[in-house]
């Protein structure tokens, strides 16, 4: 079994990104990091990008992409990432009117498929990354979560599995990792924490949520998953120190 690489989808550190975009990546790399999803490139130009990367040996694993983006300039979305080494792109969250109904769906679906065969075109893979919304509606019996993958090629659309998701939608994680076995090359690895009565529940830093997580990982390599990726959507301590937490519970708890 290959060792998965660990990464960060820095939509985690929006805001240190927005004041300071390369100290905030050195930072990350000086973690442990080994690669970095993106959600932004900080209006730094491919060239640029794959130039400070590479100083601090960092792998782009892929980026976030909105599916208008891939709808207005897919082209240039590509070339991004071919530039910077990045194999994948991954529509990370779907607006309400592209998920209104069953016949929306459908549509969306659609243009997740055509997009994900004009990647191919170019030798990499568009993914998919879940929330809740994708298990509280079906489509011809199955969840749309399933029918996402089961309506498209699985050498186009590939999953990128959100396992606080799909556990916060009251479904089991570690099923879902070995039922897309083979399809999931990134995981993002987000803890939960029951909230008390009339708080918000919310992400957590790594071993301090509800998930259990080391059964989860160990599934995932089981699974061919090729990178883990610590996400938080919001934090309550400050991010930088946040995703530390999280480098350093991975640290001791996967070798």
């Amino acid at each position: 079994m290959e060792k998965m690489g660990i990464g960060l989808q820095l939509y985690t550190l929006r805001d240190d990104l927005a004041r300071d975009f390369a100290g905030t990546l050195r930072v990350v790399a000086e973690m442990g990091y080994e690669g970095v999803e993106f959600a932004g490139y900080g209006n730094l130009s491919a060239d640029d990008m794959k130039k400070l990367l590479d100083e601090l040996g960092l792998k782009a694993v892929g980026s976030h992409i909105a599916l208008k983006r891939l709808d207005d300039d897919i082209a240039g979305e590509i070339a991004y990432l071919k530039t910077i080494g990045a194999a994948y792109g991954i529509v990370p969250h779907l607006a309400e009117a592209d998920r209104a109904d069953e016949a929306t769906w459908e549509k969306t679906i659609a243009r997740l498929s055509a997009h994900a065969a004009e990647f191919a075109k170019h030798g990499l893979k568009l993914g998919y990354h879940n929330h809740a919304f994708e298990f509280e509606l079906k489509l011809d019996g199955e969840y749309v979560f399933d029918a996402i993958y089961s309506k498209t090629s699985p050498d186009q659309l590939v999953v990128e599995m959100d396992l606080g998701w799909v556990q916060y939608a009251g479904e089991d994680p570690l099923a879902y990792i070995a039922k897309y076995e083979g399809r999931l090359p990134l995981l993002h690895l987000k803890d939960f924490r029951k909230a008390a009565p009339g708080e918000p529940i919310d992400t957590v830093e790594l071993g301090e949520g509800d998930l259990n997580l080391p059964a989860l990982i160990e599934a995932a390599g089981a699974a061919k998953v090729e990178w883990i990726i610590v996400e938080q959507d919001r934090c309550a301590n400050p991010p930088l120190q946040s995703v530390r937490t999280s480098r350093e519970w991975l640290k001791s708890n996967y070798k």
